[in-house]
């Protein structure tokens, strides 16, 4: 079994798979639009070049995602993607580039009694992140 992260956007789905792919260090391994599918789609056509789903890859984890459509989409809550690292100069590489733009930096990068490294924020698409460095044991 695996247990995957699936992100909701409302239209910049594409714009923050990228973003990602390059501060994550991912692969994005399959995208396709809403006009991209096979017959008998009844999509609206202003969703036509929005993300139906996307899959990227990043270690041996898979990242997923969409554009909602607007009926359905609502912004992240009770969620947050955690990303765990071993070396704090990553932590605080991903933090300051994940975390550029934030809407919310709940937790600024940092030490704290459990971790070399951890923060807490909402980067710019509205997706909550963790980054977490643990102290060796």
């Amino acid at each position: 079994m695996r247990l995957n992260a699936y992100l909701n956007f409302d239209g910049q789905c594409e714009e923050a798979f990228k973003f990602y792919e390059k501060v994550l260090g991912g692969k994005i391994e399959f995208m396709v639009r809403y006009d991209e599918m096979p017959e008998g789609n009844t999509s609206a056509p202003e969703l036509a070049k929005n993300i139906m789903h996307v899959s990227m890859k990043v270690g041996d984890t898979m990242l997923m995602g969409s554009d909602a459509p607007p009926p359905y989409f609502q912004k992240a809550q009770g969620m947050t993607v955690s990303i765990n690292t071993d070396k704090p100069d990553e932590a605080d590489r991903v933090f300051a580039e994940l975390s550029e733009g934030a809407t919310s930096i709940m937790m600024p990068i940092g030490e704290t009694s459990w971790a070399q490294r951890f923060a807490m924020f909402v980067d710019r698409y509205g997706t909550p992140w963790m980054i977490n460095c643990s102290k060796p044991m």
